[in-house]
């Protein structure tokens, strides 16, 4: 029996990974044991795994407490770390937290599985830590040019983790993905904001002229390709998934007013955000090529989201609450 840890596995990408594995949507995982460690900040939330209830052993603690990783990390056969800090604002607000987690975390965890002997590794990451390119696409040997304190930070992670297959011969390989989107996402990110927004009679914030560009992906496409690196990628290698809709904010906006059957008088214009990155956009002909291919077309998976934030109030309207006491 395969035993697999996940590590931030109660926030929105990982717990989609949780919830999918214990379906058995990846068959090489078919029985898997799995360890879910989390923290259960803001962003972690023991909901997003209801629908695995009773498939998985639940862990509360933090991937920079050496000692818990001590205990917890021998005996997996893999483990996949989707723990981060991972909201662009709050980290120009305050970057501490996240180079805490991002880059001492992912050390932390690098050595506790360098220890355990941990026969696979994967570090989730994103593309944000190559900066913004204007034209073409980003392969796996493009320099990273991070521009923003979380971006920054995830990029400190990536080569920590980068370090340990070089000099340690860890096992791990590092994947980098576009903007995901789907059910479970704190409604702080653009389109649960959005949508669940215009489902309020609210105004939604668009930054500065809404020309940045964002290549989209549904989360469980994003887990499915980091399924295949956990089961085929090569260890110290970088693989990008890319998303299957690259998209201006503009464009982004006016398919959300569609959804809801909202106007552009419901849009605020808002001042660019500190920094803000133009474009992404990633070559992912390197996981393509060990048979990924997206399934979740963003027509499809961007009404789908929009429907389960419509019908799953209770799960997001008490966490805007709990954000707007807070702010």
């Amino acid at each position: 029996m395969t035993r697999v840890l996940v590590t931030g596995g109660a926030g929105f990408i990982g717990s989609q990974y949780v919830r999918d594995l214990v379906a058995g949507a990846y068959p090489a995982f078919a029985g898997a044991e799995v360890t879910v460690l989390d923290k259960l900040t803001y962003a972690g939330n023991l909901a997003n795994l209801e629908p695995a209830e009773g498939g998985f052993t639940f862990v509360r603690g933090d991937i920079c407490d050496a000692a818990l990783l001590a205990e917890l990390v021998p005996g997996h056969d893999v483990v996949l770390n989707f723990a981060a800090e991972s909201h662009v604002d709050r980290s120009i607000a305050s970057a501490g937290e996240f180079v805490r987690t991002n880059v001492l975390g992912v050390q932390t965890l690098m050595q506790a599985c360098l220890d355990a002997g941990t026969p696979r590794v994967v570090q989730v990451s994103t593309d944000e830590v190559y900066g913004s390119i204007d034209a073409g696409s980003w392969d796996e040997d493009a320099p990273l040019a991070p521009n923003s304190p979380y971006s920054a930070a995830k990029a400190g992670g990536d080569m920590i983790a980068r370090a340990y297959a070089r000099t340690h011969g860890l096992p791990v390989s590092i994947t980098r993905c576009g903007n995901n989107y789907g059910p479970y996402q704190f409604p702080e990110k653009v389109i649960p904001l959005f949508a669940t927004n215009l489902m309020d009679g609210r105004s939604v914030p668009l930054y500065g002229d809404g020309g940045n560009v964002r290549d989209w992906i549904h989360a469980a496409d994003h887990c499915r390709g980091i399924q295949l690196v956990a089961e085929r990628g090569e260890p110290g290698a970088v693989y990008h998934i890319a998303g299957t809709a690259e998209l201006t904010n503009l464009e982004l906006t006016q398919r959300l007013l569609d959804a809801l059957g909202a106007g552009w008088d419901r849009v605020e214009r808002v001042p660019d955000r500190k920094g803000h990155d133009r474009r992404y956009s990633l070559d992912d002909a390197r996981l393509r090529a060990l048979g990924y291919a997206p399934r979740v077309s963003f027509e499809d998976g961007l009404a789908e989201t929009v429907r389960w934030y419509a019908d799953n109030r209770a799960w997001w309207e008490p966490l805007k609450k709990r954000a707007e006491d807070a702010s």
